[in-house]
């Protein structure tokens, strides 16, 4: 697969021309009924709306333009059948395929990947046997009791991803089935985690691909330390995720072991055993398929050519529009749903471990903005707290809302003529008006600008194949624009430098430096923090 500069495609200077003069939604007739009715894609149970966008149909023209000279389709479909694509041409790097969608390509024959989905397929049939062990009795505690608790030990796409889909979708826990996380090497998350938990009804899932993973392993330790002295046997609690012969992999001392491959990143692994055994423990095997069956239609339905029925594509493009040409170093990704309390910490990962990089795929210097800042947190809350900003401040912010028309427990109550949710969604779509048409007031303080460029990305109900979907949709999101941007959005090597300096210091504090050539700095600032 060839990819080529950003900067090279005619359509950056035909859409940099545009950009001088962007739609004005403040103007006469800036936003009109008829604009919100024509700029709508709908699919796999969402809508999204985004005539509140800067954009013109020229402007969507171009930036199909964009997207056909860019070969984004094109690198997606490569992606899914097993292009080596997590490579830098001419460097030392993973030099590994990109197959998270493999994971949920099980539902068609032939698959786009078939010894990847293969694999999958035999990972899934494992933990439909596990799952319906422990449904069943055959799996029990010491004293014959069903386990009711699991709690899911990893950092990065070993917890982000599985926790925020966990939150999202306890609603459909089975009865008496919960989840924890443990993440943090700080003693506190651990400490705060195990309080209250009644230890011999517990299984513990350890997650780590690599089976080495600092943080993971030191928090197991402390696991199995207070698993000991609870007097049970650590190796009927424990189970894990890893990369088959890992260190990790070892019959001895896990009750079970699933299996995830290098060609999944951490981030895009929800949809893998790093996310599934939790899932399956919490909400059941039908629960798990329907996460992946969502995912899989989304997976399917991107590879539409045309960006204005594909929605990962355009929410893509839009992202580009934005950042590169109307210059907007941000995006929130605000959901008005509780459920998704997580989602945008998940996404914060997702997109800026992929597409915060400067190095083109032939290892040059980019001259272009790649990913930008990803943040966010549910509305209302946020209403109260940041919204100030995004609406008056003088960074421009684009935001994406997520909502649904229906809650998931069903529990409402009308108060002055309006149930709850509508309340919720009301206020959703107020903020998206707001922001896109401002208000005049002779007041200056009470001004407000308008042309805050925004969407609204809007499903039924939060079920577990709609939340497979909305995860499907954000990953090609975020892979689309690292294709457009020509950076590989699949490595993620600045996190490596932290840890290398990080076990330097660790040798210092253990005595260990001897060994590997302490520097005055590294002794300077662990005593000037008070560590030596």
């Amino acid at each position: 697969m060839e990819f080529q500069d950003f900067s090279a495609h005619a359509a950056v200077g035909k859409l940099a021309a545009l950009a001088r003069a962007p739609h004005d939604l403040t103007a006469a007739g800036g936003l009109t009924a008829e604009r919100i009715s024509a700029m709508k894609t709908s699919g796999c149970g969402f809508d999204l709306l985004y005539a509140t966008q800067r954009v013109t149909p020229a402007v969507l023209d171009a930036l199909q333009e964009l997207a056909d000279e860019a070969g984004l389709i094109a690198a997606y479909a490569a992606m899914r059948q097993g292009a080596v694509l997590n490579r830098i041409q001419g460097y030392a790097s993973e030099n590994r395929q990109v197959l998270h969608t493999a994971c949920r390509d099980v539902f068609d024959d032939p698959p786009m990947a078939p010894e990847a989905s293969a694999k999958a397929r035999r990972e899934l049939e494992k933990l439909r046997i596990f799952l319906d062990e422990l449904a069943s009795g055959a799996i029990v505690n010491a004293e014959g009791k069903p386990f009711t608790t699991m709690v899911q030990v990893g950092i990065g796409g070993s917890d982000l991803g599985p926790r925020a889909l966990y939150m999202a979708l306890k609603a459909y826990a089975l009865c008496g089935r919960s989840a924890r996380f443990i993440a943090n090497v700080d003693p506190d998350d651990v400490a705060e985690v195990l309080s209250g938990l009644d230890l011999s009804r517990t299984l513990f899932n350890v997650v780590s691909k690599s089976g080495s993973t600092l943080e993971t392993l030191t928090n197991e330790e402390l696991v199995r330390a207070r698993i000991v002295a609870a007097g049970l046997d650590p190796a009927l609690h424990l189970v894990a995720v890893t990369g088959e012969g890992s260190p990790m992999d070892d019959a001895n001392k896990y009750l079970r072991s699933f299996y995830m491959e290098d060609y999944i990143g951490g981030r895009y692994s929800a949809t893998s055993m790093v996310g599934l055994v939790t899932l399956g423990f919490v909400l059941g095997f039908e629960a798990v398929m329907e996460i992946l069956r969502g995912a899989h239609e989304v997976d399917r339905a991107a590879m539409e050519p045309d960006i204005r029925a594909n929605i990962p594509l355009l929410l893509a493009l839009l992202g580009i529009w934005n950042h590169n040409f109307l210059g907007h170093a941000t995006v929130a990704v605000l959901p008005y749903s509780q459920a998704l309390s997580r989602f945008p910490a998940h996404l914060q990962q997702c997109d800026m471990e992929s597409n915060g990089k400067s190095v083109t795929r032939q290892g040059k210097t980019v001259g272009w903005k790649t990913g930008p800042v990803v943040w966010g947190e549910p509305g209302t809350n946020g209403q109260h707290a940041f919204y100030q900003l995004i609406h008056q401040g003088t960074e421009v912010v684009p935001v994406e809302f997520i909502g649904f028309r229906h809650s998931q427990y069903g529990l409402d109550l009308r108060v002055a003529g309006t149930g709850s949710q509508q309340k919720l969604l009301a206020n959703m779509l107020a903020q998206s008006l707001a922001l896109a048409l401002g208000k005049q007031d002779d007041n200056p303080v009470r001004c407000f600008p308008g042309n805050r460029p925004n969407s609204i990305l809007i499903a039924d109900r939060l079920t577990p194949q709609i939340m497979g979907g909305l995860l499907a949709i954000y990953e090609h999101r975020i892979a689309f624009q690292g294709f457009c941007w020509n950076i590989n959005s699949f490595d993620q090597e600045g996190v490596q430098l932290g840890k290398i300096l990080a076990t330097r210091l660790l040798d210092l504090i253990a005595g260990r430096m001897a060994a590997k050539g302490s520097s005055a700095l590294e002794e300077s600032m662990l005593q000037q923090a008070g560590i030596r």
